[in-house]
């Protein structure tokens, strides 16, 4: 087996062509069709919220101490947030770097909004979604409700 395919690159690149870069996929994700978008965002809302829901069950009754359990935390939430670069899943806050591409002229203002509408609204959606299933599933009654508990606190 060639060796060199296992060779790390460095991709490193100067902040203009980064710019360049983000306008390109700004372009891309603002031509992408509304159904496709709103359901690529429905599931991103609920990779965040099942994320959430694990940091959650991770913190609930840790002994690690206030820090390491936020970090541990921080870690598993994380999950969310790979689920939805692996699935190429639709965060609005992602979206929101669609805005260079309008800043440069190459999209118009009414698909930078179309973007962001379908975008957010489908992650609201999305965790919504997730939520109602939590509640089925009763996952608040977890550890004694203790689950349930630190959901209302970090609420709170």
């Amino acid at each position: 087996m060639n060796d060199s395919a296992f060779a790390p690159t460095i991709d490193a690149r100067p902040p203009r062509d980064i710019a360049r870069i983000v306008e390109s996929a700004g372009v891309s994700k603002a031509q992408t069709d509304s159904v496709t978008l709103f359901l690529l965002s429905v599931l991103a809302g609920a990779f965040i919220s099942l994320g959430a829901m694990l940091y959650i069950v991770t913190v609930t009754g840790s002994s690690l101490g206030f820090g390491m359990t936020r970090l541990v935390g921080g870690v598993v939430f994380c999950l969310g947030l790979i689920l939805v670069i692996v699935a190429g899943a639709e965060l609005f806050t992602g979206n929101n770097l669609v805005a260079m591409a309008w800043a440069s002229r190459l999209i118009g203002g009414r698909a930078l909004m179309r973007n962001w509408l379908w975008s957010y609204l489908g992650n609201v959606i999305g965790c919504l979604g997730t939520v109602a299933l939590v509640v089925v599933a009763e996952l608040g009654s977890l550890g004694g409700d203790a689950v349930g508990r630190t959901a209302v606190e970090i609420a709170r």
